[in-house]
């Protein structure tokens, strides 16, 4: 967010005086906005090739770290303090294998009509994704690292459509 009167940069949850605050959406009319994060949980071929195998002892891992990313984006303003709650009309979670990487990425979209943007919920919801798909594979690696977690797009409201290529 930029200070209009000066054009520099602000942090829009700090008031004047440095204190934290909500944001006060309350005059910002409702705009369809979507919000597109990705990140990345890479590990070793051995728990690579587990991941999908049927004798997983927790079952399938990619469907359950769908549904946990969902649920997280539907939780965020109990996650991060300063969030609005917001209706959410979609969460969608896709998974991209990377054989030769040993990797998964993780991408998740959000979309609301509402008065604010999705980004953390996004963001959320490829985080706990990405964590659940390390939950269910770290008895075969402990090392699996989640890497690049990162908003990848924005559209709505005043600042329009952002694009992080």
């Amino acid at each position: 967010m930029s200070n209009t009167s000066t054009g520099q940069a602000v942090l829009s949850h700090l008031d004047e005086s440095g204190q934290i605050r909500m944001v006060d959406v309350g005059d910002k009319a409702n705009t369809q906005r979507t919000a597109i994060a990705e990140g990345r949980v890479r590990m070793s071929a051995v728990a690579y090739k587990l991941l999908s195998a049927q004798e997983n002892a927790k079952g399938e891992v990619l469907n359950t770290a769908r549904v946990a990313g969902v649920l997280a984006a539907k939780r965020c303003a109990e996650l991060i303090p300063l969030c609005h709650s917001l209706p959410l009309s979609f969460v969608g979670i896709e998974f991209f294998p990377d054989d030769a990487d040993h990797s998964i990425t993780v991408r998740s979209t959000c979309r609301t009509d509402y008065k604010t943007g999705v980004e953390m919920e996004a963001m959320t919801a490829c985080s706990i994704a990405a964590l659940t798909i390390y939950d269910m594979c770290k008895a075969a690696d402990k090392g699996i690292v989640l890497e690049h977690i990162q908003l990848r797009y924005k559209s709505g409201g005043k600042s329009g459509e952002w694009r992080n290529d």
